[in-house]
C-alpha cells in the first residue's frame, strides 16, 4: 500500500477545526480506496507558538518538513502578533524553501454556491489562476533607511528572474494546453515599466513553442473589472506574486466567498514537499464556535488528491461539496445555515460513503 506523509500544521484560529474535518475526508477516501493510506504528522507552529518561544516554527522545521510527501496547513494569524511576522515566518519560509513556485488556486463557481453577481450562470466562472508563489513582489527585497528620522525612506523591490517568470508562465502554457483552454496573462506593463515589460516579454517568447494556445493579456486593474463584468474571459490566468494574490480574493468573492476558496503551492518536480491549504485566514472572531466553514479545506484535499495522483478522487469530493452546497441542509453561517464545523465535515463523509 501506498502510504502518503503529510506534514500538517493546523495553525492559529480557526485553522485546528477545519484542518480535522479535512483530515477525516482524506482518510475516508483512503479507507474506501483501499490501495493507498495517509500518515499525519502534527506540529504545534503557529502565532501561539511564537508566543511561546519567540519563533513561528522550530529552528529546524524546514529540514523536519522535507522528510515529508506534503503539507497540510491550516491557517496562520493572532491578534497581538504583526502580519508581516505570521506570514514572513512561516508561510513564505516554506513555500520559498521548498521552491513552491506555482500557487494553484481554482476559482470555479460550484453548484449551488452563492454568487453575488446577479444572472451569471456557474459556467460562467470557471477560471484556474496559475499565481508565481517565490519572487516577484513577495521577494523581500529592499531597504528602510534613517528609521525614525525626518528623512525616511523605504525602498520595497520586485525581483522578476528569467528563471522564476518562463517557469511560471511555461507551466500556465502546459496546463492550457492540456485543458484545452486559453491562457490570459495579467500585468502592468504601463506602469511597472521594468519588472512588467519584462513579464509581457517572456509571456510573448514563452508562447511561441504553444502556437496551439489562444492568449490574451490584460492589465490588471482592466482584468479585475471584467471578472466582474465578463467573468466568462478567463480560462486559465497566469500572473505574478502580488496580482494573483489580490485578484484570487475577488475570485472567491464572486465564487461563493472565502469559505470556499482553497490553493495549492506546488514544487512541480517533486524534490520538495508541496502545501495545500484553504486560504481565508485565521479568522479568530470566530475560532472555537464551530461556526467555520470546512468546505474549503475539503477542496484543498481534493488538490492534494489530484497531486498525488487520485484525481478520481480529487473530483469526487468536488462532487460531494457540490451536493451539500445544493441540498443546503448542513451548511455554516456564512452560507445562511446554522450547521457547525464537525456537521459540515461528517456530511461530506456521509456523501463519499
Amino acid at each position: 500500500m501506498n502510504v502518503h506523509k503529510i506534514a500538517v500544521i493546523a495553525g492559529d484560529g480557526i485553522g485546528p477545526e477545519v484542518i480535522a474535518e479535512g483530515v477525516k475526508v482524506l482518510n475516508r477516501v483512503a479507507e474506501l480506496d483501499g490501495s493507498f493510506s495517509f500518515e499525519f504528522t502534527y506540529f504545534p507552529w503557529g502565532c501561539e507558538y511564537y508566543r511561546e518561544t519567540g519563533r513561528m516554527m522550530a529552528e529546524d522545521g524546514i529540514e523536519t518538513l522535507s522528510k515529508f510527501d506534503a503539507i497540510f496547513l491550516g491557517a496562520v494569524g493572532a491578534p497581538g502578533v504583526p502580519d508581516h511576522i505570521s506570514l514572513w515566518d512561516l508561510l513564505l519560509v516554506i513555500r520559498k524553501s521548498f521552491d513552491q513556485y506555482i500557487n494553484l488556486r481554482p476559482v470555479k463557481l460550484l453548484e449551488g454556491a452563492p454568487c453575488p453577481l446577479a444572472d451569471v450562470p456557474k459556467e460562467e466562472i470557471d477560471m484556474v489562476f496559475v499565481r508565481e508563489n517565490t519572487e516577484g513582489e513577495y521577494a523581500g527585497s529592499g531597504s528602510w533607511l534613517f528609521k525614525g528620522k525626518e528623512n525616511e525612506v523605504v525602498i520595497q523591490d520586485g525581483v522578476f528572474s528569467r528563471k522564476g517568470c518562463e517557469r511560471v508562465i511555461r507551466y500556465a502554457y502546459e496546463l492550457a494546453k492540456a485543458e484545452g483552454k486559453t491562457l490570459t496573462s495579467i500585468s502592468k506593463a504601463n506602469a511597472l515599466n521594468y519588472s512588467m515589460v519584462f513579464w509581457d516579454q517572456i509571456f510573448e517568447e514563452v508562447g511561441r513553442d504553444y502556437p496551439e494556445v489562444k492568449t490574451y493579456s490584460y492589465l490588471v486593474d482592466a482584468a479585475s473589472m471584467f471578472m466582474i463584468k465578463d467573468p466568462k474571459r478567463f480560462e486559465i490566468v497566469v500572473t505574478s506574486n502580488l496580482f494573483g494574490d489580490i485578484l484570487t480574493d475577488l475570485g472567491a468573492a464572486i465564487a461563493g466567498g472565502m469559505g470556499l476558496a482553497a490553493g495549492a503551492n506546488l514544487n512541480p518536480e517533486r524534490k520538495f514537499p508541496s502545501m495545500f491549504e484553504p486560504i481565508h485566514g485565521s479568522a479568530p472572531d470566530i475560532a472555537g464556535q464551530g461556526k467555520a466553514n470546512p468546505l474549503a479545506t475539503v477542496w484543498s484535499a481534493s488538490q492534494m488528491l489530484d497531486f498525488f495522483g487520485h484525481a478520481d478522487w480529487g473530483k469526487r469530493l468536488i462532487e460531494c461539496i457540490e451536493e451539500v452546497l445544493v441540498e443546503k441542509k448542513v451548511l455554516t453561517p456564512d452560507l445562511g445555515g446554522c450547521a457547525t464545523t464537525a456537521e459540515v465535515g461528517n456530511e461530506v463523509l456521509r456523501k463519499l460513503s
